[in-house]
């Protein structure tokens, strides 16, 4: 098996990623709060990967895209719960933007590619029943999926790797 090449800053999955985000932008009010979410991982784990600096990196790309601020809760969390994991928690993360004033988020599903049940599921049903709860404002944007800048990245990331090997 033969990995292909690191995407977190690849300008197709920026422009994907992107293009989502603008489309629920849109049709969110104009003083909607971005949040971008993404797989927890135990936090041991985050210190020996550069996956936080990734993600971070990804968001700040898109959020600059957009030229709006953004902030970035993990969701998904598993395992025992003496280990600490990344931080915070999505649901949490709602509450304490509520608090703080926010009246609706559009919430970017920047770590996951494709619809299945942790985006379904937990932003979908999870968060979104958070956020009525409180009376916040929630939007989801599309995953990825198959947005043709998405499918060239992919393209592009095989396409150099079968050139190296």
């Amino acid at each position: 098996v033969e990995y292909g090449g690191r995407w977190f800053d690849h300008p197709d999955f920026v422009a994907a990623v992107t293009a989502r985000a603008r489309d629920t932008l849109a049709a969110a009010p104009a003083a909607a709060e971005l949040v971008f979410t993404a797989h927890s991982i135990p936090c041991a784990m985050a210190e020996t990967s550069p996956y936080v600096q990734e993600l971070e990196t990804s968001c700040r790309l898109v959020a600059a895209a957009l030229g709006h601020p953004f902030t970035l809760a993990y969701q998904s969390r598993s395992g025992g719960p003496r280990e600490p994991w990344l931080g915070p928690d999505v649901n949490e993360h709602l509450r304490a933007r509520a608090a703080a004033g926010v009246r609706h988020v559009v919430v970017v599903p920047i770590g996951f590619v494709c619809d299945h049940v942790e985006v379904l599921y937990d932003l979908d049903v999870e968060a979104r029943a958070t956020a009525a709860a409180i009376g916040l404002g929630f939007s989801r944007a599309a995953t990825v999926n198959d947005h043709p800048a998405f499918i060239r990245m992919l393209a592009d990331v095989v396409r150099a790797g079968v050139e190296t090997s």
